[in-house]
């Protein structure tokens, strides 16, 4: 019996990268010795087992075949005559398939993923590579953390047939969201969507994010969702703003007053079709409808407050504050907000802020013999409020 660190932990390792998870691969030992040794078997569909002080994860080695379409159409083989070899030939990228023997330390490195790291290259393992839908999901957030990496080009083909071949139309939308939330989530989101599209990839995932790059007029549209999303990590926002930013020029039409209200059907087709998270949904929603609003120079202290009513502001304030981060990550390429977005977003919460320093309580004890003025003298009141504090972006 032999454990081997393997995957992640030793590409990040040689990238001199920090290893934040370790999995580790057992060859020669079966189920039952893993249970003797203390191992908590934790593994549905193959074994893999948590260590009983470390609590890493240690799979036993195994290979894979391919018995029907789709991610989930595999049956695994773990026996202790499976090779570490073995395992490593059914993994995705060779910079994934590698190992490091846990009493030497010494590098197993069968397909040359270390010279693809040096490269800076993702290269798939062997053709089985097509069979799995999930690796070109994976293949695409990686490019997001890693976005010096290219794509070799005998993968990118294969990543193309596995689209031409309907293998992407198999994954289940939880599948698709969890990988596009993970690369949402890194330093450069937009190769995630890139790499999509060089695959062939996007119009089947993600087709209401596709169709920006169909329309010759929209280009500047695509390449200015892209430079968003990017400008919203670096912002270092939560999940729910890089989806906003992403998704906020999503629908027909970029001249119609009414276009944000369009907007909303084809962003809740795409959040009902992908299992996409309320609040994430919520955010994208009300970020389409209210942008050109947001962005505004021209907002009076009146319309001001009517757009902190819309916004629920007063009750959810922290819900505001991303969308005018989502505002920040979209206002330099947004014809519609790189003008003013600039000035409007900390000026509307600094007047948020004061609209919400109104004593609603003493309003309501006020209107106490007339409950139905109450909505009426508060919002009145908060208007004022601005108006007294005299910084609102008509001001300047």
């Amino acid at each position: 019996m032999k454990t081997y660190v393997v995957g992640g932990a030793v590409r990040d390792q040689l990238l001199g990268l920090p290893v934040a998870d370790r999995d580790h691969v057992v060859v020669g030992a079966s189920v039952d010795q893993m249970l003797a040794l203390g191992f908590k078997p934790v593994g549905r569909d193959f074994p893999v087992f948590l260590h009983p002080t470390t609590h890493e994860e240690y799979a036993l080695a195994r290979t894979e075949r391919k018995v029907a379409p789709g991610y989930a159409g595999f049956v695994f083989h773990a026996e202790p005559t499976v090779t570490l070899e073995d395992d490593l030939a059914r993994r995705d990228l060779t910079i994934n398939a590698m190992a490091q023997d846990e009493a030497t330390q010494s590098l197993i490195d069968p397909f040359d993923g270390q010279r693809d790291v040096e490269r800076r290259i993702f290269r798939h393992v062997g053709p089985a590579f097509v069979e799995d839908p999930v690796r070109l999901l994976r293949l695409a957030r990686f490019a997001a953390r890693f976005a010096d990496f290219s794509i070799a080009d005998e993968t990118l083909a294969l990543m193309r047939e596995m689209a031409a071949r309907g293998e992407v139309d198999a994954l289940v939308p939880e599948r698709v969201w969890q990988e596009m939330a993970r690369g949402l989530m890194e330093n450069k989101p937009s190769r995630m969507i890139e790499v999509l599209r060089q695959g062939h990839a996007l119009a089947r995932v993600l087709p209401e994010i596709d169709a920006l790059f169909e329309k010759p007029c929209d280009a500047s549209v695509a390449i200015a969702t892209l430079a968003a999303i990017d400008r919203a990590a670096a912002l270092d926002t939560v999940l729910a703003v890089r989806f906003a930013a992403l998704t906020h020029a999503v629908g027909d039409g970029r001249d119609d007053a009414t276009r944000h209200f369009r907007r909303s059907e084809p962003i809740a087709a795409l959040c009902a079709r992908l299992g996409v998270p309320v609040a994430c949904r919520d955010l994208a929603l009300l970020f389409a409808r209210e942008i050109a609003t947001l962005a505004s120079a021209q907002l009076d202290a009146e319309r001001q407050v009517q757009l902190f009513e819309r916004c629920d502001a007063f009750r959810r304030p922290a819900r505001f504050e991303e969308l005018l981060l989502a505002l920040r990550a979209v206002s330099r390429d947004d014809e519609a907000t790189m003008h003013s977005s600039s000035e409007s977003a900390p000026e509307l919460a600094r007047n948020l802020a004061c609209a919400r320093a109104v004593d609603a309580g003493a309003i309501a004890h006020r209107e106490a013999g007339n409950p139905a003025r109450i909505a009426t003298a508060l919002h009145a009141a908060r208007v004022t409020a601005l108006q007294k504090k005299g910084h609102h972006p008509t001001s300047r």
